[in-house]
């Protein structure tokens, strides 16, 4: 019969993850990290050109609220998944969905 399993799945021993894929699964969380860790940073230029400018006309309301959604929602589900436990991925999110919440009651108080 023949393997229909990648070639990596089928020499690595059973239960025991391969030196490749686990070197991979930890650069891709620290880079996970990284990427979106500067992501948060990334919101402060927006959020301060329309606090020093005072207008919010050229953001949209419904974007910024749409981003904050999708990253509290997926903070959630990361804590739901992970046990409700924190990781670093769920406080990454919890901290993008901080940005894009602080971004559009900004937004909304300069159209009030």
């Amino acid at each position: 019969m023949i393997s229909r399993l990648p070639a990596a799945q089928a020499t690595a021993l059973p239960g025991a993850p391969s030196t490749r894929r686990t070197v991979y699964l930890r650069l891709l969380t620290w880079l996970f990290t990284l990427f979106n860790s500067v992501r948060v940073l990334a919101y402060v230029p927006t959020a301060w050109a329309i606090f020093v400018s005072g207008d919010s006309s050229q953001h949209s309301l419904w974007t910024w609220g749409t981003w904050f959604g999708a990253n509290l929602t997926m903070a959630a589900w990361l804590h739901e998944q992970n046990g409700q436990h924190m990781n670093r991925a769920a406080v990454v999110c919890a901290c993008n969905a901080f940005m894009c919440g602080a971004t559009a009651v900004l937004i909304l108080v300069f159209r009030l």
